[in-house]
């Protein structure tokens, strides 16, 4: 039987790779230092697998057919945008399958990936939390881009399933959760139903990927030329709000928010916290320890939260 040693929920930020800090006193210098004491307790707790709960920023998902969730059990390959490690990943593949099999117990009916690539919004959390040592991981990718989405309660109900499907596995090992997303942040808008959106931009959100590797070249430079402007939009009371409901593990009240005001609170950005929710929900323990910083040069409230202390 699996044992859940407990969850770390991570912003991530295309800006932390391509705007690193040139000093602890500069913009993200306290979340990179604290997400390296949290990669130091990891270490201490030594999980042997990493489920990392994260989303996709159409670079492997597009609205050809985009899935709410969907579970890699054989390859991973990271797509190494914006800075981030780009190749294979080490698959935990027999966790990976006795999840699938109890999330499809439980009424979860997973799109399954022998060949899933992943981009920053799994593979930036899983290297700081790693701090880069390989641990396997089973990538669990959550449609948090553009409505259709995932229901902030039914995310909640899949991590409760998920927990009962890691407790329940053969995998005899330590597993730790990492939920990577958020908090807030406001990104133009992907919904190819949006009249506001460029009729190329609407076109490579359905079609990319019929070449990913060209769509993402595009796309880099518009997202980067958001980067570095200090008075870009973070709710940082929005955020600490958040952490602290979950401190006291109350995600109903997170749920009742539903996606319109979620999205008044904390931006279109601000539905990746969906990852949270369905890692809370699995470890089912408040979170001990919370950091958070603002980082409008990097157009996000970098919050970071554990189930266990950090020292």
């Amino acid at each position: 039987m699996s044992e859940i040693i407990g969850l770390v929920g991570m912003s991530h930020s295309p800006f932390a790779t391509m705007l690193p800090p040139t000093g602890p006193a500069q913009p993200g210098g306290r979340f990179l230092a604290d997400a390296a004491r949290v990669a130091e307790a990891v270490a201490r707790l030594a999980p042997d697998a990493l489920v990392v709960l994260g989303p996709d920023h159409f670079h492997a998902n597009f609205y050809d057919a985009m899935p709410p969730f969907v579970l890699g059990v054989e390859q991973a390959e990271g797509f190494g945008d914006f800075a981030s490690r780009s190749g294979p990943l080490p698959v935990a593949a027999a966790l990976a399958w006795a999840i699938r099999d109890g999330l499809a117990e439980a009424g979860f009916d997973l799109s399954l990936s022998y060949a899933l690539t992943v981009d920053h919004g799994v593979v930036q959390s899983y290297e700081m939390v790693g701090a880069g040592t390989g641990i396997p991981l089973v990538p669990i990718v959550v449609n948090t881009a553009a409505p259709p989405l995932p229901s902030l309660r039914r995310c909640v109900d899949l991590g409760r399933a998920l927990g009962a499907a890691i407790r329940g596995a053969a995998f005899s090992g330590r597993v730790l959760l990492v939920a990577s997303g958020g908090l807030s942040h406001w990104l133009p808008s992907n919904d190819p139903r949006d009249a506001t959106v460029a009729p190329d931009r609407r076109a490579s959100v359905i079609h990319g990927r019929k070449d990913t590797r060209a769509f993402a070249a595009a796309r880099e430079p518009r997202v980067l030329a958001m980067g570095g402007h200090p008075d870009a939009r973070v709710n940082s009371d929005w955020d600490h709000w958040f952490l602290e409901r979950l401190g006291a593990l109350d995600l109903d009240a997170i749920t009742a928010l539903g996606d319109k005001g979620l999205e008044e609170h904390a931006g279109s950005g601000g539905h990746e916290i969906r990852t949270w929710l369905a890692g809370m929900a699995a470890v089912d323990r408040p979170l001990v320890w919370t950091s958070y910083e603002p980082v409008p040069e990097w157009i996000t409230g970098m919050g970071i939260g554990t189930t266990f202390e950090v020292h």
